[in-house]
Order: C-alpha cells, then sequence, then structure tokens
C-alpha cells in the first residue's frame, strides 16, 4: 500500500483549507444538528464487519477515515474545491448520461448523499437508494435529504456485497468511489453492480481520470488517498468489459475527471437486445461529442 505521508497537504493544502476555505461556523453547525448516536445506530447494520482496506487506513488526512463524524461533517466543504470547475455541473453532467426515465436507481458509495439527492431531482418518479459504507456519512445524507423534503431509502453495506436481490436496478450510479478502493475491490464492485442491474440496465460512473493521474503523478500526492495510485494506472473501460457489461465508453470530463458507462446485455434471444444496442450506438450523448476517445 502507498504511504500515507503527504507533506504538501500537511504542510501547504491543510493550512489553507482550514484557514481560507472551510466555514467553521458552518461545519459547527451541521455536527450539533445531528445526534449522531442515534442516527447511526438507526442507519447502520448491527452485524456489519468493516474490511481492513476500509476500517484501517486515513482518507484525507483524518484518522480513522470515514468512520468518524469529522470525516462526514468536512466531506462536502472540500469536495466542492476538488471538483473544478463547478461540483454541481460534474455531477448533474454524469447524471445527464442516463437514457430514458429509470424507475429504480442506486446510488452505490453515495458518501454524504450529493449526487443521490441530485438523482432524485432530475428523476422524481424513481425509487432512489443511497448506499455506503460509513454510517457517519449516511447521517449527513439522512439529513441533508430532510432539509430538501426529498424521499430517498438510505442503507449502510458494502457496495461490493450489497445483499440486494438480483435483476432489480434500472440505473446505477457511482461517484467518486474508485479512486477510493483498491483496484480488486473496485472490480468486485463492477461484478455486484452488473448482478443488480436488470438486463439492460445503465451503470455509469464518475470519478478521476485515469489518464492524467497517469501522466501527471504529482496529483496523486496531493492529498491522503492510498489507492489514487493503483487506481490512476487502471483502466475502468476494461474493468467495465471484463465484468460483462456492452457498449462501453469513458470519456474525459474537464480533464480532471472522467465518466464511464456500460449496459448489461439483454438476453441474447430477445430482439429488443439488437435494439438497445442501436439505439445507443444511434444516441450517444453530445456531452461526450469533441472529447478524447473512449479507452
Amino acid at each position: 500500500m502507498p504511504s500515507t505521508q503527504t507533506p504538501l497537504w500537511e504542510t501547504v493544502l491543510k493550512p489553507i483549507f482550514q484557514t481560507f476555505l472551510l466555514d467553521e461556523a458552518d461545519m459547527k453547525a451541521t455536527y450539533e444538528a445531528i445526534d449522531w448516536d442515534n442516527q447511526c445506530d438507526r442507519l447502520a447494520q448491527a452485524d456489519l464487519v468493516y474490511p481492513s482496506y476500509y476500517q484501517n487506513v486515513n482518507f484525507h488526512g483524518i484518522k480513522g477515515g470515514y468512520l468518524t463524524p469529522d470525516a462526514a461533517v468536512t466531506y462536502d466543504p472540500i469536495t466542492r474545491y476538488l471538483l473544478p470547475p463547478n461540483e454541481t455541473w460534474i455531477r448533474q453532467d454524469a447524471i445527464n448520461v442516463f437514457q430514458g426515465a429509470p424507475k429504480r436507481l442506486l446510488d452505490l458509495g453515495c458518501g454524504t448523499g450529493t449526487t443521490t439527492l441530485l438523482l432524485k431531482r432530475h428523476f422524481p418518479a424513481a425509487e432512489v437508494v443511497g448506499l455506503d459504507l460509513s454510517p457517519y456519512m449516511l447521517a449527513i445524507a439522512h439529513n441533508k435529504a430532510q432539509q430538501q423534503d426529498l424521499e430517498i431509502q438510505w442503507r449502510h453495506g458494502l457496495a461490493e456485497a450489497t445483499c440486494l436481490a438480483p435483476n432489480t436496478y434500472d440505473g446505477i450510479m457511482i461517484t467518486l468511489l474508485f479512486h477510493e478502493t483498491p483496484t480488486a475491490i473496485s472490480q468486485a464492485i463492477l461484478r455486484e453492480s452488473f448482478r443488480i442491474l436488470k438486463p439492460g440496465g445503465q451503470l455509469v460512473i464518475l470519478d478521476g481520470n485515469q489518464q492524467s493521474l497517469r501522466q501527471q503523478a504529482w496529483l496523486t500526492n496531493l492529498f491522503e488517498e492510498p489507492y489514487i495510485q493503483a487506481y490512476g494506472q487502471g483502466n475502468l473501460s476494461q474493468w467495465l468489459e471484463t465484468a460483462g457489461f456492452h457498449s462501453v465508453q469513458t470519456q474525459e470530463h474537464w480533464w480532471l475527471h472522467q465518466i464511464s458507462q456500460g449496459f448489461k446485455p439483454l438476453p441474447v434471444n430477445s430482439g429488443a437486445a439488437v435494439n438497445k444496442t442501436n439505439s445507443f450506438i444511434d444516441n450517444i450523448t453530445d456531452d461526450f461529442a469533441g472529447r478524447i476517445p473512449a479507452y
């Protein structure tokens, strides 16, 4: 595992965030608005065993990683600066890749629910579920959904072993998760996504641009991200194809990000399978036009 010592973050960036970019009063208000013990007890699976890749590492310089209220409270204020040029644009552009009007949507690794809430606003008639491994992040997500009067189901669990029924969801969203998991776990999450998608269902992934990460090694040293270097050396399109997805696309998005997508095939004896593929090819969104070809 790469070293978690990141002098640039500790000596330069962290003080800048703490001094100039983070609203301490707002974070304190967020912290005090939540009854952490009751919320986490209500949201958490009591018998869930946290894997070592998640429990025994620090993320973003926070001891204990995402299994702390500090990580949950600081996640949104920090992330808004890490998705240039605009966090909402970046997340919404990924949501816009979904085709049709999915009735059931799952946000895997939903974190504090920012993308989950956007999904519900974009598809108001859909049943939307957010799943995450941190009950603290889910507590923030639940609080945000209540404030916006949005009905979303929150589940505590592993993205690679959701315990959800197979062939259940029309669409699955995965945002900013794979650079924070070992590559073997990322590929297990893709297999699990394939399992729980309905035939013809669509998977959309927003994450860091692997090509940029390979070419700009300094990017991986800015923050405490123990798995990001291995992620940058991977190829998400290949992972999707290996997991069984077809019509796979990965495109650069605002240089630092990439959006990937794939479909679970329909049964080979179904005429709809041919129509689905042809429709996809004929209706590639303009979001991808003129960008770096899929790799």
